[in-house]
């Protein structure tokens, strides 16, 4: 010690405050070495005190001669890799977990969030303190429950839980080994390749900065292990499978480094390019996105100023021929001298927009069509506000497609028409046929379907979304405005891609601060729509819940549906990459109808593949007679086509009617025109 320390009362109270830890080690078998701060202090000693010191060490060493000292253990050579290694023993730990209540803490989760959120409402306001139970905290209860599942499973074998460990474990040192080995020069391949499909690391700093790779793989190696633990986990039902994977892949989109500026080499790049204005322009963005949303975050996925309903988007000419509560009905102006005497109705899904057939001169099924000589109606739904509450599948029906059906009539003198409907226009169409067959209405000679679900078994990514406690939430968020908020919907078709479609632009918009860019597809795909109370919980119990169409169950006006009475030729189109309307699903509900059944696989997605013009020459689509034994035996036997099916179609639509007649203006002269396509409805932003 050093004569001015002797004199501080702070360095007085912190030597003895040490030397009652020294003294409580001293306790202990084990032999404390002095640090490298006691060795200088004890250099620095005046002589006085160096040589009182040295009496003192002789003593000791005298002691600790005459003490036995304690036999040395031997370590036990390590086992070789992989071999003779002992098995992992049981985490006390973790047996503890498994008695946890699962439900208890769910239950705790969902109302943790919903405090949090009244906590926000009474900072900022704009969120509804009143309610039971959020439908957020209803997902992060069902998010517990799911994956609590999944660790009850590995957690009640604790051994079990230990070797997925000691697998990440090993996979973990593996990856930081090969970066050691890097950082002193050596160039070795890593452990986790790159994917060049993934464009969050792209960049080619991921690969060549040591640093950043090692990020790179250990995240994604952690992800592939989470989800090859829900995948492995046995005894879960499907269902409960589905959601785990679902949130697990959620998860791991939202943790990614990608997301944040820090682990983002990129983002870093940008920001100290920008000097941080990148920073400030996305936080403008991020501001003016939530205010778009009323409170909640509207991500921008397109340039919305470049595009104008009418003009650069559903601008095939026409004009609206009918309006009531929950449709205008739309007439395209032929460009055909001869037209097909039997009219063609479309009937759109009701989630989106209408005009996703109609997108610009190049994609739209719409001026195509009538470029072959059809006279095309098309349904635009309204965008429905508190007042269409009830407005359930019945009025759907009744004042949609069967009045749709009158008014075509009255435009053409046509009784018999042919129907087409897309997704939920789809299943709409369906139900209404077979509620036309059994009250012996016949006036569609012909269907077509896009994409549609009959039989909801096997319903694909948006079936997560669907059971009792989201229904009750949902039910209860809808009772106070009377519909669904277009973004909900909207927000749920974003989380089956998390990557795509969420995190790809919450880092390009808010982080890099770059406008995106104008694209017709996703301006479409963020114009959302409402949906009434009564169709959308109609929608999800009767048809996602419950199944009651493919069942023989449902009932319309007190008629029970039956697509067995069905006999109308049908032409279904299903998409080999479909989540929402998986093949499968589709396939499967094309047995149900009582009638000649013509199916056809399409390439890519819900919307690329469907919206296949030939002018593009994309994708390719398979033929192969009636959807007969298992779907991928089908497929097996089925002919490849290069290019659309558009063609395909119109052969076989054409066939059955190919009577021609002059073509006909929209009203045919007998109703009055109320307004150009694409009408007012289409108009109403949701």
């Amino acid at each position: 010690m050093s004569a001015n320390q002797d004199q501080d009362p702070a360095a007085n109270r912190k030597r003895g405050a040490t030397a009652e830890k020294v003294s409580a080690l001293g306790k202990s078998d084990t032999p404390v070495k002095p640090s490298r701060k006691a060795k200088s202090e004890a250099k620095s000693e005046p002589k006085s005190e160096a040589k009182s010191g040295a009496k003192n060490k002789a003593k000791k060493k005298t002691a600790a001669k005459s003490t036995p000292s304690a036999p040395k253990q031997e370590a036990s050579p390590a086992p070789p890799n992989g071999a003779g290694a002992p098995a992992p023993r049981p985490n006390p730990n973790l047996e503890k977990f498994v008695q946890l209540d699962i439900e208890a803490i769910a239950d705790n989760m969902a109302q943790l969030v919903d405090q949090g959120r009244k906590a926000l409402a009474a900072a900022i306001g704009g969120v509804n303190p009143d309610e039971a139970r959020s439908e957020l905290a209803a997902n992060v209860a069902d998010a517990t429950k799911t994956l609590g599942a999944v660790a009850e499973y590995w957690l009640s074998k604790p051994e079990r839980a230990a070797v997925a460990q000691a697998d990440l474990y090993k996979g973990l040192s593996e990856i930081w080994r090969q970066t050691l080995r890097r950082y002193s020069g050596e160039d070795v391949a890593p452990i986790v390749p790159s994917d060049r499909a993934d464009k969050r690391f792209s960049g080619p700093e991921w690969n060549e900065n040591p640093f950043f790779d090692w990020l790179r793989q250990s995240y994604l190696l952690a992800s592939r292990w989470a989800g090859d633990m829900v995948e492995s986990a046995e005894g879960l039902d499907p269902q409960t499978k589905a959601r785990a994977v679902f949130y697990t892949r959620l998860i791991s989109s939202a943790i990614s480094p990608s997301n944040f500026v820090p682990t983002n080499p990129e983002l870093l790049r940008a920001t100290m390019d920008a000097k941080g204005e990148n920073l400030v322009r996305g936080l403008k963005m991020l501001a003016e996105d939530i205010s778009a949303g009323g409170g909640v975050l509207k991500i921008r996925q397109s340039a919305d100023q470049k595009f104008e309903l009418g003009v650069d988007m559903a601008n095939t000419p026409g004009k609206v021929i009918w309006r009531n509560d929950v449709m205008e009905l739309i007439q395209y102006e032929p460009t055909t001298a001869e037209v097909y005497a039997r009219p063609l109705l479309i009937t759109p899904p009701w989630i989106n927009k209408f005009y996703v057939l109609d997108l610009n001169p190049e994609k739209s099924f719409v001026r195509w069509a009538v470029e072959q000589g059809f006279t095309v109606f098309i349904i635009s739904w309204v965008n429905p506000d508190e007042t269409k509450a009830a407005k359930g599948f019945e009025a759907y029906m009744h004042e949609g497609v069967l009045t749709a059906l009158d008014v075509i009539e009255k435009a053409t003198g046509e009784r018999k028409v042919t129907a087409a409907g897309y997704c939920v226009g789809g299943t709409l169409l369906a139900l209404t046929l077979a509620y036309m067959a059994a009250t012996g209405d016949d006036r569609i000679d012909s269907v077509t379907l896009f994409a549609t679900q009959v039989d909801f078994s096997d319903a694909g990514d948006l079936q997560i979304f669907v059971d009792e406690a989201r229904l009750a939430a949902l039910d209860e968020s809808m009772a106070r405005t009377g519909y669904l908020e277009g973004y909900k919907m909207a927000n749920a078709f974003n989380m089956l891609r998390p990557n795509e479609l969420i995190w790809n632009y919450v880092v390009n918009n808010y982080m890099k601060g770059v406008e995106p860019a104008a694209f017709d597809l996703l301006y479409w795909n963020s114009d959302s729509t409402r949906i009434p109370r009564a169709n959308h919980s109609f929608y999800l119990r009767s048809c996602y819940l419950e199944n009651r169409l493919a069942r023989g169950e449902m009932v319309i006006d007190d008629v029970r549906l039956n697509l067995r009475q069905v006999k109308a030729p049908v032409f279904e189109i299903a998409t080999r990459e479909d989540h929402i309307a998986p093949a499968q699903s589709v396939f499967r509900g094309a047995r149900f109808f009582g009638g000649d059944v013509t199916f056809v696989l399409g390439g890519s997605g819900h919307i690329a593949g469907i919206i296949n013009p030939p002018s593009k020459d994309k994708y390719q689509y398979w033929t192969g007679g009636p959807a007969k034994g298992a779907f991928e035996e089908w497929i097996k036997k089925a002919k490849e086509t290069k290019g659309s099916w558009w063609p395909h179609w119109l052969g076989w639509v054409t066939a059955q009617a190919p009577k021609k007649v002059p073509a006909r203006q929209p009203g045919g002269g007998k109703l009055k025109i109320i307004c150009d396509a694409p009408g007012e409805y289409v108009r109403v932003r949701g």
